[in-house]
Order: C-alpha cells, then structure tokens, then sequence
C-alpha cells in the first residue's frame, strides 16, 4: 500500500505572545488607556532619541564614538520594538504585523495554518477545460499512452543507509547521479568544487578543486560521454570536466577581464543540454541565454535577452519528447516556454506569471506534457497540459520552502520513475517537532491531488536539507544538507541490504577546518559542526548510526 500522510500527531502548541503587543477587547476605557500610554512611551523614545542624537554629535566633535547598548526586544521581521518573531527550537513565532508565513494569508499564525501538515488543503483545483485544440488531440493519441492511468503505489526512500558527514568545504549547491553507474553521485558546493561519490563502496569519493573559483550552480552529463560532465559556475564559466582524470576544459569564459565591479560581473545559473542539437544552454544573471556547441567546444551565436533585464535566469529545462520546447524561469516573476528554432527577444510562446521568485521550472519527465515550478511565495504550481490553457495554473499547493538566510533554494523535482508523472520531493524549510527535537523532513507530494505522500526525516539529521535528487533508475533518493550527503533507501530493502553490510557513515575530518580556524574565516554552514553533539543528545526509538572515520587527506 502506498505511505499514508500523517495528520495530526503534532503536539497542541501554544505561542505566548508580548502584552505589549496585543489589544485588549473588554473595555473601551481599557483601550484608551493603552492608546494614552503608548502615546506617553512614544514622546519618552523620541526625547531619548533626541538626548542620544547630541550626545553622539558632541561625541563626534570630541572625536569619540559613542557605544549604545539596547536590551529591548527588536523583531526581526518588521524592525519594530515590543516583541520578537522567528524559531524557537520547532516553534515559530509569528510577527503581529505580518501575515502567516506559510500560506501568506492573514487571519491566523502559522502554526495553527491549515496547510501546515495536510497540504492538500492548499490545492486549487483545475476547471474542466474543453479547448478542442487539435495539438492536444495528437498528444492524447501519441503521447499520453506512455502513461499509465493506473497510479501505480508509490515506492519512498525513507531510512538512511550511507552517509558522508563534512564531506565539502562549503555548502552542497547541486547533485546529479551518473547515467550509467547507478552507484556514482556527483555534487557542487559553494566554493566551486565537484566531488565524486561512489555510495556503493563508500569510501570510495574525491573532490576536484580546480575547477571553479565560485558557486557551481548547475551540472549535466555529456549524453555522448559518460565520462565527461559540463558545470556552470558563479565565476562566469562552463567547464567540461574528465571524471578519470580531473582535467578541465572552459568552454565560455563571461569574465575575461576579470572583477570589473558587480554591475559588470556575470554569473551563470540556468544550464541544460538539447542532446538531438548537440547544444549547452546557459543563462547568466543579466537575463541572456548562450548556447555552445559540444562538439567544437565554442559559443554559437550572440546572447539572446529571454527574461528581463537585469534579471537571474536561475534554470532552464529541455522538453524530454520535443527537445526544440524550452522552459526557463527567472527572479522576474516568470516561467517561459520557448521555440528553440525562432528563438529571438520577446518571442516566448507563454509566459507563466508568479507572485515572486520562480526557483525551478521542469517538464515532466515521460511525456513532457506537464509542468512544475517553485516559487518563493511557497507555492507549488502545476500545469496538466502545455497544449490547454496556460493563463493559470491546474493547482497551487502550499508548501514551506520560503527561506529568509543563506540556503540553496528548494527546488521541488519529478520522480523520474514514476510512470504516471504525479510524485514530486521537496525538502521543507519550516522544522518540525519530532520527540521533542526541531527536523526538518523532506516532503513527498502527489502533485496531482496535492497530498503528503510521505515525509521523511532522519534523528541525527538536524539541519536543512534542500537539495534532493531522485534516482532515474532505482529506488534511492540523495540529499545534500549543509556540507553533508546522505543516501535514503526504502526500509525493506534496507533491512536486506543489512544483513549482509551494515550501514556506514563516514566523517571527512579536515586539516582544512583546522587552518580556517587558524586564520579566522568563517563558514555560513556553521550548523552542519553541530550534527554529532545533536544527534547523540537525541532520544529516538530508532537506533543511531555507526560511525567510521576516513583519513584526514580526500583523494585527487
């Protein structure tokens, strides 16, 4: 049977609120007395205000810099005294001035939101349309049989078999499992280096440093090569790598010239490969497109202007059964399906419009008839056809993943097994009280009713995990959280696997943590130290894992 979605385990939580913040509703005298003495603390913080204003311009005259110390509680969230708003452990407290953080609609707080566990709850459903498109018609006679009607169950990875903790230097940005080597993962960071992982031995992985100077946002196979994989890279590179031998080769270069300011310096995010085409497709953070030929290893062409101006392309996806179909989305606000034979400025054949920030934009992965975005607004939008009505969405499901610090963003993805095209996963950005411990799970969602298929966490995982990547071929799904990878694998055959090796978690200690250090730089992934302290102090009825060291050197 498939996994149930778990309802209401969650524990009555209540969120304790300043008095200084709220109203009192009993008695209208009372309000005016409330009103009278904010009014009062109001003209004591302006002539305070005032007394500290003189003193820091007498200060400055005397060429003294004055040290204010305040013990007032500042929220976060709307910069205003009087209260406080944000986590505390697995409890959010919510601004009073704002709406709820998950779903963004006023009226209640987020942790009494509706769509906090149920996320259902959030699905806007399709109206019945009737286009009689004759495209359409041919799809439905040529394509859809590719996909069952029968939803099949759906299988979910659910336990950690294998893990390496510290593995990068930086936080994992991007993931991508070898086409042919079930057992190989690769991983980008974002210092720019790309490690290999061979998950089936373990201790089997290397890390190439040269390879990039900055953030790896992207990377794709050579569909003629397995050998050999394309990075697009922050610093304004694509680099062909050799996995045998770590060779690099760059292929565009953005940034000859080197630091010309921030106003000059180009990124690349968005990258994908028409295989039929022989062509790398790239978009960089001015809102151009580039394309490069694979076989000469040179830019064809000029840059092609595909979202606004002055705007991050952050993905593009080609269409799986028509490769001339492209999808790229942007920090415009939008998703774009283009022609790849007439591709020209301003000659999109859609433009999907969101409320904010449109992280990721995927076709479906077997007939390439559905599309799937995530926006920053935390919603998931979904299309059942590119050939119906594309002015609004088949359905919007609220999910958490609106994040407000240094994270890779969360990005839901296809299961590319599954045949009838309606599992996505998605970590969740809001934490969860698991036994008195705040997780944060990784959501499985049917897309096409809008339930919690499955959520998956692990007790000694305490950090974010928002990079995920499901296996083309079997049943394993790998997670990139903080510095760290972890391989899931469904409980029974995990069990099996048991008998025979039992699970293994390798810890990379560094010298390298030891002379940063030394010399005072910090990592924004700071959480990621704290992973073993955590996950001892735990108590869990399920069974820690056994840890083993490797060698303090990564292999080159």
């Amino acid at each position: 049977m498939a996994p149930q979605t778990r309802r209401m385990t969650f524990p009555n939580v209540v969120i304790e609120r300043d008095t200084d913040s709220e109203r009192s509703s009993s008695d209208e005298e009372e309000e005016e007395e409330e009103e009278d003495h904010e009014e009062e603390e109001e003209k004591v913080v302006d002539n305070k205000n005032e007394e500290r204003m003189e003193e820091s311009l007498e200060a400055k005259k005397k060429g003294k810099t004055p040290i204010t110390i305040s013990l007032k509680k500042v929220c976060k969230v709307c910069k205003k005294v009087g209260h406080e708003a944000g986590f505390k452990g697995a409890t959010y407290i919510d601004c009073p001035m704002k709406p709820c953080f998950l779903c963004k609609m006023p009226g209640h707080t987020t942790m009494a939101c509706p769509h906090r566990v149920a996320t259902e709850h959030g699905v806007i459903p399709a109206p019945r349309r009737n286009t009689r498109n004759p495209l359409e018609y041919v799809f439905e006679r040529q394509f859809r049989p590719r996909v069952l009607r029968i939803k099949p169950a759906f299988v979910i990875p659910d336990e950690v078999t294998c893990a390496v903790i510290r593995y990068h230097s930086r936080r994992i940005t991007c993931l991508e499992f070898h086409p042919t080597n079930n057992n190989l993962l690769l991983s980008g960071d974002k210092k720019g280096q790309v490690g290999v992982w061979d998950f089936g031995k373990v201790h089997e992985k290397m890390v190439y440093r040269n390879i990039h100077s900055c953030i790896v946002n992207n990377m794709r196979f050579n569909p003629t090569n397995d050998d050999s994989v394309y990075a697009a890279s922050s610093d304004g590179t694509i680099s062909c790598t050799d996995l045998e031998t770590g060779i690099s080769l760059s292929l565009m270069n953005l940034n000859p010239d080197g630091w010309q300011g921030r106003s000059n310096w180009r990124m690349l995010y968005g990258m994908d490969i028409n295989s039929e085409k022989g062509l790398v497709l790239v978009a960089d953070n001015f809102g151009f497109l580039y394309l490069v030929d694979t076989r000469s290893n040179n830019k064809i062409g000029e840059a092609i202007l595909i979202h606004k101006k002055g705007s991050k392309v952050v993905g593009l996806h080609c269409n799986p059964v028509q490769p001339e179909l492209l999808l790229s989305c942007g920090n415009d606000h939008f998703a774009r399906i283009w022609d790849l034979r007439r591709m020209e400025t301003g000659s999109s054949l859609y433009d999907l419009a969101h409320k904010r920030v449109v992280n990721s934009a995927y076709f479906s992965p077997l007939s390439g008839s559905k599309i799937l975005t995530t926006s920053q607004d935390n919603r998931l939008r979904i299309w059942d056809s590119i050939f119906g009505d594309l002015d609004s969405p088949s359905r919007e499901i609220v999910h958490s993943h609106d994040f407000n610090r240094h994270l890779t963003p969360f990005k839901a993805e296809w299961d590319p097994k599954d045949p009838s095209e309606s599992l996505a996963v998605i970590g969740r950005y809001i934490s969860e009280n698991y036994n008195g411990a705040a997780l944060h799970p990784i959501d499985f969602i049917d897309i096409s009713t809008g339930q919690l298929v499955a959520e998956v966490m692990d007790p000694n995982i305490t950090t974010i995990t928002p990079v995920n990547k499901l296996h083309p071929r079997d049943d394993v799904l790998a997670s990139g959280s903080s510095r760290s990878l972890f391989i899931w694998r469904p409980k029974e055959k995990s069990e099996l696997v048991e008998q025979k090796v039992e699970r293994k978690i390798v810890i990379c200690d560094r010298a390298e943590k030891k002379r940063s250090r030394k010399h005072g730089n910090k990592s924004d992934d700071s959480d990621d130290d704290k992973f073993t302290s955590k996950g001892k102090k735990l108590k869990s009825n399920k069974p820690e894992w056994k840890l083993t060291r490797c060698s303090g050197k990564v292999k080159r």
